[in-house]
């Protein structure tokens, strides 16, 4: 069993392998025990990684997989690796730079690279032909969610936001044969929308690493509102983009990442002319939703930088945006009903006005 971090490795290369790769998540537990070894001002994500990992709760892993598109997912690194040094790190480091000229050749490396780690790790050859069959699974599963992702964004199917989450969440850390089979079921299960009353259409954006806190997707339908669409990464985010299944694996692989930000920007990463908050707005277009909500994890510095052009730009066009900070330790629901039961106000006034 190999954990993996959050949001550009695939796990194609260790199920290859023989192991379950399996994403690891934020749970709800305080922090208590690792509150020593982190600082305040690291995310919740973070904090609650290291408190897991300082519990024992990630005795069950074989390795982790580290990435790199964060500052303060260096420290978690450094601290697990300092206090569980039995547990192997495969720390990778992915170019940030999308579109330099080096960017391709260093990237397959970097594949290269974990390729050999996983390996070592495992004590054998991982063979070609186990990866591009680990590359054809995985995209079979990614292309049965976004069928059910085009579903709900016509109102075929009727999903709340905490049942989506459950259908993404379970292919981070379940075995994708297995999840196929029930995503397959639930394909032939479909029901359409109810129809009685219009919801507010929201698009919701935001949380990078980790899950949206359940009680928050159940408040913006108890005030009526209807997700139809995100960016979340434990959403379209996550299922958006497939491998080459055709192409040699590494360069698969390489071109799957340096793709991604092309078609859902990161603001982990960089690129000429692709800006997040243009694909916001179209995004929100496209899927004909009446209002933008942001979810922002608290210290998230990535998302921070790049929230103030979003605002701008959704200001100017005169589209509804809530921002929703959120923490680890949770949130006042009761003015957050407020806030969010004023942002449904305004957005359906707008689209009655338009």
């Amino acid at each position: 069993m190999i954990g993996v971090l959050p949001m550009h490795f695939p796990g194609e290369l260790a199920h290859a392998a023989g192991a379950l790769p399996v994403i690891l998540q934020e749970d709800d537990e305080p922090i208590t025990i690792g509150q020593k070894n982190v600082f305040n001002f690291y995310c919740g994500f973070n904090r609650s990684l290291i408190d897991q990992a300082l519990r024992g709760k990630f005795s069950g892993l074989d390795a982790i997989m580290f990435g790199d598109h964060c500052v303060q997912l260096l420290g978690t690194a450094d601290v697990i690796r300092a206090n569980i040094p039995g547990l192997p790190i495969l720390f990778n480091q992915l170019c940030s730079i999308i579109d330099a000229e080096w960017a391709l050749p260093e990237t397959e490396r970097t594949f290269q690279q974990l390729w050999k780690e996983l390996e070592t790790l495992i004590g054998r050859k991982i063979d070609e032909a186990d990866v591009r069959a680990s590359i054809r699974l995985f995209n079979h599963d990614r292309a049965l969610m976004r069928r059910l992702y085009d579903l709900r964004r016509n109102g075929q199917i009727a999903l709340t936001g905490r049942q989506m989450q459950a259908v993404v969440k379970s292919s981070m850390v379940m075995d994708k044969t297995q999840h196929c089979a029930l995503l397959e079921r639930l394909l032939a299960q479909k029901r359409s929308e109810p129809s009685a009353g219009r919801a507010v259409r929201v698009f919701l954006s935001g949380h990078l690493c980790h899950a949206p806190k359940l009680d928050i997707l159940d408040l913006i339908e108890t005030c009526g509102g209807r997700v139809v669409d995100d960016d979340l990464y434990h959403g379209f985010r996550f299922v958006f983009a497939d491998i080459d299944e055709q192409a040699p694996p590494v360069r698969a692989l390489a071109d799957w990442y340096l793709s991604r930000n092309r078609k859902v920007p990161c603001p982990t990463r960089a690129i000429k002319g692709a800006d997040w908050e243009q694909y916001l707005l179209k995004a929100v277009d496209d899927s004909g939703a009446d209002g933008l909500i942001v979810l922002m994890a608290k210290f998230c510095e990535p998302h921070m930088y790049f929230y103030p052009e979003i605002k701008e730009a959704f200001e100017r066009r005169g589209v509804p945006h809530l921002l929703i900070e959120t923490e680890h330790e949770g949130i006042a629901l009761e003015s957050l009903k407020t806030r969010v039961e004023t942002f449904m106000e305004i957005t359906r006034r707008r689209a009655v006005a338009a």
